[in-house]
């Protein structure tokens, strides 16, 4: 969600429609500086997390972070949190969760003196997420695995939720050896360095990847003859690697108000996939922030207090797919041989000039070499050390 709340931030300036065909180089026609407010209170007994930035131009790749703000929450049972700069955000100087029944209001002075407030807010009610379940199901002509989320509210009073996800799939690299080649040192009075096959030291062919949902995944039960929810909160192609060998996704269900969910509703309208350039452009809308000076000037954002749970599941391909062919590995993985020979004349077929070149910079990874290491057989690098794209750390919530 973040991604899209920066993607926002990025194009908060409305854009001139244009129907030109030819590259153009978007820059900014007008901007105006403005406060970016990324403030999710939760019932967790944790450091609450406040994230303050600056909007930014087309021109620029990233937004501007805030620094040196006073920020700090409020209760109507006469206590205050304050929070604390720490890499690139805002954390709370001691842990604490939103309770019900009481008012919460959050307040930030920046480093220029202005001064911000939001609505007094609420937590919301309760509502536990019950399961996620996984289903083998064909979307728009793709057979894979759909994750629904599961919720149920007797109160009928939870109706706006809000949802993220992690997900944390195991990685083989297909083409692994235990061995590995390096460059030989060089002899002085010979032309050529030689090739040095030796084992590997550590982990690199199973690794693990996290990665985070970077959409707005919205659902409400308003309508509805109760507040139940089934929300598809993932799909994954059976064709995807991610899910080649063992998968995980951690969902976080957000009960959220009215104007939280509508603003979060908005946001996701405004910064949906599709041309820049399009009929819907992107622009300001009012969150539940103001400057307490100038009462019109934009603040970008929400304060939202909000009850949260989770829940973490795990399945393996042959769980969902048995007997089934293994996705395909997301690079291509077949094996180059490299005959260790210099004279070109006398046999064309001779690449030890290449393979020097290749071992040195790592461009491919050693997989397998003839007895007297006349031929080495290298791949690509994903293929035979997963550790050139993920991380061979095991994470601690794992389990095999």
């Amino acid at each position: 969600m973040r991604d899209r709340f920066l993607y926002y931030i990025l194009f908060v300036s409305l854009l001139a429609a244009s129907s030109c065909t030819e590259p153009y180089a978007l820059q900014t026609n007008t901007y105006e500086d403005a406060l970016v407010v990324e403030a999710t209170l939760t019932n967790e007994f944790k450091k609450q997390e406040i994230r303050l930035t600056k909007t930014t131009r087309l021109e620029e790749s990233a937004p501007a972070i805030e620094t040196g703000a006073i920020v700090f929450v409020t209760d109507n049972m006469g206590n205050s949190y304050d929070f604390e700069e720490s890499n690139g955000k805002y954390l709370s100087t001691t842990e604490f969760e939103a309770l019900p029944g009481r008012i919460y209001q959050l307040h930030i002075t920046t480093a220029n003196g202005k001064s911000y407030t939001s609505t007094q807010e609420k937590l919301t009610t309760v509502n536990e997420m019950q399961s996620i379940i996984p289903s083998v199901v064909t979307r728009d002509g793709v057979r894979g695995v759909e994750m629904n989320v599961n919720s149920y509210d007797p109160t009928n009073t939870s109706k706006y939720y809000r949802y993220e996800y992690e997900e944390t799939y195991k990685i083989i690299a297909p083409q692994w050896d235990d061995e590995k080649a390096i460059l030989a040192p060089l002899v002085p009075g010979q032309p050529h360095q030689g090739i040095l096959v030796v084992p590997r030291v550590g982990e690199t062919r199973t690794c693990y990847t996290t990665k985070n949902s970077d959409e707005i995944l919205l659902a409400s039960t308003t309508g509805l003859s109760e507040d139940r929810v089934t929300f598809p909160i993932r799909f994954i192609s059976n064709q995807n690697y991610i899910i080649t060998h063992r998968y995980s996704i951690l969902v976080r269900q957000y009960v959220q108000n009215l104007a939280a969910y509508t603003f979060y509703k908005t946001l996701k309208k405004i910064s949906g996939n599709g041309s820049i350039l399009s009929q819907t452009q992107p622009g300001y809308f009012n969150g539940n922030l103001k400057c307490t000076e100038n009462p019109d000037e934009k603040v970008i954002g929400f304060f939202d207090v909000t009850t949260v749970s989770s829940k973490r599941i795990f399945f393996n391909y042959s769980d969902l797919f048995p007997g089934e062919p293994l996705p395909p590995y997301f690079t291509d993985c077949t094996i180059r041989e490299f005959k260790f020979c210099f004279d070109q004349t006398a046999d064309p077929a001779c690449k030890g000039a290449a393979l020097i070149s290749i071992v040195g910079s790592g461009d491919l990874v050693y997989v397998d070499s003839s007895g007297n290491d006349t031929f080495f057989y290298m791949v690509a690098p994903p293929c035979g050390d997963c550790t050139r794209f993920s991380s061979n750390i095991k994470p601690p919530f794992w389990i095999d």
